[in-house]
């Protein structure tokens, strides 16, 4: 087996681990709330994407935790963007339920092909000069500390920003935490 078919076979038992419905995992409820099918994307908030990536779908129906595919976020500075290696484990198999869906999914399978990934537009974005450990805050935290600067993106079709990441919006949360304003934390 080559090194990349290794990494697509463990994407392939991925795949089916997470196509078992969350509740049958965790015991908890699953939700029961089904994502809308969305056939006007122009009149969503945020950003237009080079595939149509609905995190109402995968994070908020199908309950994908979101370190999932942004694993990096644990051990970096930066969550990352996931490979599309990661998106074609699954979509290797799961073809999507509408049109639409199997538009876009054929687009990640052409990417995966093509060994180009989507430039994606950011969403989120802070200045050069100020280092946000997203692994400290996920490991004080814990994973739901993503609603708190993302906001609740499992419902939401098209990610947009939500909070203004500004420095008072920053030092506001510190100050309800009671954790250091230092400038040093923050600032090189």
């Amino acid at each position: 087996m080559t090194k990349r078919g290794g990494r697509v076979g463990v994407g392939v038992a991925v795949a089916v681990w997470i196509a078992v419905p969350a509740a049958a995992q965790t015991g908890q409820p699953a939700a029961s709330a089904k994502a809308p099918v969305i056939s006007d994307t122009g009149r969503l908030k945020g950003p237009r994407q080079p595939i149509f990536f609905r995190h109402d779908v995968h994070a908020g129906q199908d309950q994908v935790p979101c370190l999932y595919c942004h694993s990096t976020a644990t051990a970096s500075s930066e969550p990352g963007i996931p490979a599309v290696q990661t998106c074609f484990g699954c979509h290797q198999m799961i073809g999507g339920s509408t049109p639409s869906h199997q538009a876009e999914i054929k687009k990640v399978r052409e990417a995966w092909v093509n060994k180009q990934p989507p430039r994606w537009v950011r969403v989120h974005a802070l200045p050069g000069f100020v280092r946000f450990p997203h692994m400290r805050h996920i490991k004080v935290l814990g994973p739901e500390s993503c609603i708190t600067c993302h906001g609740d993106v499992r419902a939401m079709p098209q990610v947009y920003q939500v909070a203004t990441l500004k420095m008072g919006w920053c030092v506001n949360c510190h100050l309800q935490r009671n954790v250091s304003r230092d400038c040093t934390l923050c600032h090189y």
